[in-house]
């Protein structure tokens, strides 16, 4: 094995679980393998024009992102289209001064216990792709909103607004959907609402 390809095997050894997971996030654990493989392929054949201008692992998630995009959009199942209400172009400006995320859970924080995530998975899973991308990227990757710029290719403010509204989106549709409350332990458990009705898992 040459040079080049021990290279490529320590890259994809280093990365591919990591890549597989954030990609069942975006296109489904039934078709995350596939796309992985697909990204990684796009890896190998770019790697000699690897230039170092970013981060090894933001290139990464960047080709990983845009295979994810392309599968997506080339599947007659998923509906990739959004109301104009969820629209970047129309933020006005000083809205960027005005964002803080105190007041709005972050999504890793959520995710404190295994048996919250189904709920809260699925919740992120519905959410519009645009925001669940960089809420993933951030709060579940541990991406700075530098490299998610670099990964999905946006101004900086963009990101910074898909973050704010994202959580706020996200904690609105838990608020309407989940039932949070203290088990026998007394650490915080959610199940969700079937009709309108709260109900716990006994």
């Amino acid at each position: 094995m040459d040079n080049a390809e021990n290279e490529f095997q320590k890259i994809y050894d280093d990365h591919y679980s990591r890549i597989v997971r954030y990609l069942r996030r975006l296109v489904g654990e039934s078709e995350a393998e596939d796309v992985a493989q697909d990204a990684f392929v796009k890896v190998h054949q770019a790697l000699d024009g690897f230039r170092g201008e970013s981060k090894l692992s933001t290139w990464i998630y960047r080709i990983a992102t845009n295979t994810a995009m392309d599968r997506l959009r080339s599947s007659s199942s998923k509906i990739l289209s959004t109301s104009s209400s969820l629209t970047d172009e129309d933020d006005p400006a000083d809205e960027i001064e005005q964002l803080s995320d105190d007041s709005v859970p972050r999504l890793d924080t959520m995710l404190i216990r295994k048996d919250m995530n189904d709920c809260i998975r699925g919740i992120v899973d519905s959410l519009p792709e645009n925001y669940r991308t960089v809420l993933v990227l951030s709060d579940l990757e541990g991406l700075t909103n530098a490299e998610i710029c670099e990964v999905l290719g946006l101004p900086l403010d963009t990101v910074k607004i898909r973050l704010h509204r994202g959580r706020k989106r996200l904690k609105k549709e838990l608020d309407s959907s989940c039932h949070f409350y203290r088990d026998d332990r007394n650490e915080l458990a959610c199940d969700r609402k079937a009709s309108g009705i709260e109900f716990r898992k006994k």
